[in-house]
């Protein structure tokens, strides 16, 4: 995990937080397996209706294609899944093209504990932040069960945010 300390994820939303007002930014976000744990940290400070417009939880691959236009066949079992820097920089494109957002941080992983597969274990995550027309895009494999996994995603995702409009 990046962070064990209970208040880590809070610290680093209220630094993000401070980050958007400062650029007058807007942030949104695309989930999969966080499930809106990105989206739930980021409103749950006062005065986030300032700048954060919307949270998808897309979850499966139909959601994925339907909310956020990602191509179907980036996510078949020819492509590259996902799971993969392709889908989640797609997820942050369709982010853009469905909010007033010019930040995005788009998460998709396998958190486990099963469906992992050769290749791509359990606590594989792949993240992705679009800042306008710039994207980065970042694998991680994390350690330690569910709860573990999907948690450091969440702090992953919010801390190369920050480091991003930094």
């Amino acid at each position: 995990m990046i962070g064990k300390d209970a208040s880590s994820i809070l610290l680093l939303v209220e630094q993000l937080a401070e980050n958007l007002v400062a650029k007058k930014l807007i942030l949104s976000t695309a989930e999969s397996c966080t499930g809106g744990w990105i989206a739930q940290a980021l409103t749950s400070v006062p005065g986030s209706s300032l700048w954060f417009d919307s949270g998808f939880v897309t979850y499966s691959n139909e959601s994925k294609v339907t909310m956020l236009n990602v191509e179907a066949d980036l996510l078949s079992t020819s492509g590259p899944g996902a799971v993969s820097e392709e889908a989640v920089i797609s997820m942050t494109r369709g982010v853009m093209d469905n909010s007033r957002s010019n930040l995005v941080i788009a998460v998709s992983g396998i958190a486990g504990p099963d469906g992992g597969v050769p290749g791509k274990p359990v606590g594989s995550v792949w993240i992705a932040w679009r800042w306008e027309a710039k994207v980065l895009a970042k694998y991680f494999l994390f350690a330690g069960n569910r709860y573990e996994v999907r948690r450091s995603a969440v702090e992953a995702g919010l801390l190369g945010a920050i480091e991003l409009i930094s």
